[in-house]
This record gives structure tokens, sequence and C-alpha cells, in this order.
């Protein structure tokens, strides 16, 4: 890979040919060893790759700054979403990965940048976990979005997340709906954060893509 990104693969323990891959994206001040336990039920069966962010953000690591929350600084953001695109196609062509069953996993910016790459790749994307995240102005007004009729997407927020607010998963759930994308929408009894509840019903969500 020719990507700038640091990385963790797993590779399928089961081998059939093209597999499905799952790929991740952390979220503001963490790192790529956090997420993959989410998704360690499809270790047998998918391609996982989990991203770090190429910005250093105490204690970790993030894809892109902010003005302020939910106003993401644009010529990061880009950039940043243009590399991560060419990450998947480079990891398609590399691990010979199965194109019409690739998800994205992002949680908070990581969500942000997982519901963007849905609009902007279109049917490259088959399904989407975004876990507390919203949908920056500019991506919904500015940017050039491709049909998300066939998509799948998993939106989840906590009720009492006080650095993204709920309303904003709402606000999110609400737009994919009027794109004709398929929404399921849960909110737990938490912050910021993944339930065991939550889990459940991810693990749930891309199963029932397969």
């Amino acid at each position: 890979m020719k990507s700038p990104f640091t990385f963790i693969h797993t590779a399928p323990k089961i081998w059939t040919g093209k597999q499905p891959a799952i790929f991740l994206i952390h979220g503001m001040g963490s790192h790529e060893g956090d997420l993959p336990q989410l998704v360690r039920e499809f270790e047998d069966s998918h391609h996982i790759f989990s991203l770090r962010g190429p910005i250093e953000f105490d204690p970790g690591y993030a894809f892109f700054t902010n003005e302020e929350e939910g106003k993401p600084i644009r010529v990061v953001f880009d950039e940043v979403l243009s590399y991560i695109k060419s990450f998947i196609h480079e990891a398609i062509i590399e691990y010979e990965l199965d194109e019409s069953r690739i998800d994205v996993l992002g949680f908070s910016q990581g969500a942000v940048l997982a519901q963007s790459l849905a609009l902007t790749m279109g049917k490259e994307i088959r399904g989407v976990v975004a876990l507390s995240g919203y949908m920056p102005t500019f991506v919904k007004e500015e940017y050039k979005k491709l049909s998300v009729e066939h998509l799948k997407i998993f939106i989840s927020h906590g009720d009492y997340d006080y650095i993204i607010p709920p309303h904003w998963g709402v606000q999110s759930k609400d737009y994919f709906e009027s794109l004709g994308a398929d929404v399921t929408f849960k909110t737990y009894g938490d912050g910021q954060g993944v339930t065991p509840e939550n889990l459940q019903d991810l693990v749930a969500f891309l199963k029932g893509l397969a």
C-alpha cells in the first residue's frame, strides 16, 4: 500500500476468494487500535482495515480539525476524505476485495467521515455504521453527491452526548432518509460511547448486510 495512513489490517481466517471488507475510522484523540474490538465477530469472514488519523491529537490522533464542534476546517477535511477514498480503492485492488461488499464503520469524527464517504462514493460503499456523528453543512450543500438509494446505514447516538448533540444524529437520519437510503436509527442512555446494547445492534446490522 502506498497510502500515507498508518493502519492495522486483519485478513479473514477462512479464505473463500474475494471477500468483504470493513474499514474502521476512529474518533478524535483515539487510534487505530480502538475500534477493531467492535467487529471481532467478522474476523473469520472479512478483511478489516483500521486507519490511524494523520494528525497528532493528545492522547492519540485525529483525522481532521475543527473551527468549532460541528464545523470541520474545510481544507483539512477535503484532503483527508480524498485520502481515505484512495485508500479504499487501493485496498480493493491490492487485497482482491469483493468490491460489492465494502462497509465503513466510524465513531464520532470517524462517523462524520463514514457518512461523507457514503455520499461521495455512491455504490462503492454498501453499508455504513455511524456512531455518534453528524453531517457537516458543507458536505450536504456543496459536495457532489452520488445516489445512496442502495445504501444501508446504521446511525446511533447517546442521549446524553454533550460533545456531539443527539439531535445532530436525528438530522443525519432525516437527511439520509430524504435521499432514499435504508436507515436504522437507534439511541441509547449513554454519553459518547458504545454501550453493550449498541454493540449488539451494530453487529446485528453488519450481519444483516451479508
